[in-house]
């Protein structure tokens, strides 16, 4: 064989690896290849609304009520946001981590009171890409932190029966979702006292400012009293594991409450333990322990049916 042919083989092979890798990751969003099961029928529902922001114009964020949302008119009830992680958009958390069958069986159980769920579109302007992370902080790419922080709370409060308290109100998110969740929450405390982060990271490349390792300790005495914080990591996930048990070392000190927990598995797309499947399996953690805080709050001030 001339090894001309041999090159224009191994040319066309690497090709071929080229452009389906290409379509799996970039086209496809590199789906996990034994995803969460197929969803039971639930009394919940998932739609897709949209706002315009001062800080970045239309935006979308999806959102689930309670499953007697429509039955009990004078109710009010608490709030979840969940921030999704990288090449991720407002849907990943019904399409992906299967959360209307985690809600469900949460609600069912009495482990989280009926709660507004909702899920924000957190890309910054560059748009959703497998090649980085979002911007979820106010930078050159937009005001994601405002958005998120200020801008969509006081949509949510004008659109639907929330609770006033940021004692009801918890932000959270996976991945790059959870180093979000904490630096953007740390900033609104008066809006979400509740905050937590699956397989997250708590220091940010783009410098000290957008890194909750240092912003929490920043927090005045009430501000760290107040706060309430949930962690996770997955033990596959070295860097982030590290990372999340630095944070936990550090909220120990400050005597901040929290919970942290490393569990089997982590990111990857394969696995019991593993990319879709850890998130969802761990999300029933996270809300469970959401739902201890809100129930823990409810005894200790309003209760959660209030009539206007």
């Amino acid at each position: 064989m001339k090894l001309s042919r041999v090159l224009v083989g191994i040319a066309s092979a690497i090709a071929i690896v080229g452009a389906t890798g290409y379509f799996y990751v970039f086209i496809l969003g590199a789906p996990q290849l034994d995803a969460p099961k197929v969803e039971t029928a639930t009394k919940l529902k998932f739609k897709l609304e949209s706002f315009n922001s001062q800080a970045m114009g239309t935006r979308q964020y999806g959102v689930i009520l309670p499953p007697d949302y429509q039955k009990n008119l004078h109710k009010r009830y608490p709030v979840i946001f969940l921030l999704h992680g990288g090449h991720d958009d407002a849907r990943a958390y019904v399409n992906k981590y299967r959360i209307f069958n985690v809600l469900d069986e949460l609600y069912q159980s009495g482990k989280l009171p009926p709660s507004i769920i909702i899920t924000p579109d957190g890309n910054d302007l560059r748009g959703s890409s497998p090649l980085y992370d979002p911007d979820y902080y106010d930078g050159p790419n937009g005001k994601v932190g405002t958005l998120i922080g200020l801008e969509l709370v006081k949509v949510v409060k004008s659109r639907y029966r929330t609770l006033e308290n940021p004692q009801f109100w918890a932000l959270g998110g996976i991945s790059s979702g959870g180093w979000g969740a904490f630096n953007i929450g740390l900033r609104y405390l008066k809006n979400f006292n509740i905050l937590f982060s699956h397989s997250g990271y708590f220091t940010d490349k783009s410098g000290s400012q957008n890194s909750p390792q240092e912003i929490v300790q920043k927090l005045s005495f009430n501000e760290r009293k107040r706060l309430r914080v949930y962690l996770d990591a997955g033990k596959s996930d070295r860097d982030l594991l590290a990372s999340t048990k630095t944070f936990h070392e550090t909220l120990t000190k400050l005597g901040i409450s929290h919970v942290f927990y490393a569990f089997p598995g982590g990111h990857g797309l394969s696995g019991a333990d593993v990319g879709w499947n850890y998130f969802h399996k761990h999300l029933k953690d996270s809300l469970s322990y959401v739902g201890q805080q809100f129930k823990d709050s409810q005894s200790s001030t309003t209760p959660f049916v209030r009539a206007r």
